[in-house]
């Protein structure tokens, strides 16, 4: 799906949790998300904390769609 969206021409960051399959699919802009069960959060967490891991995830995947590339990146 992310290869046919930015074949249309819109940049598109690929937040998750298994990066191999990302790659093996082709898309360009990767960012590994927590966990399988919990890709954007953590049960563990304070509701604050994760609050805060939420924010930096998406902050870092709008800095992903702001950065030339011309390869498969993962953004760690």
């Amino acid at each position: 799906m992310v290869k046919e969206i930015e074949r249309n021409g819109f940049t598109v960051v690929h937040v998750c949790t298994i990066t191999p399959i990302s790659l093996t699919v082709g898309a360009n802009r990767i960012v590994p998300a927590t966990a399988i069960p919990y890709p954007l959060g953590d049960p563990n967490l304070t509701k604050e904390e994760e609050y805060n891991l939420r924010y930096q995830m998406v902050e870092k995947a709008l800095d992903a769609l702001q950065t030339e590339i011309t390869e498969q990146t993962v953004f760690e």
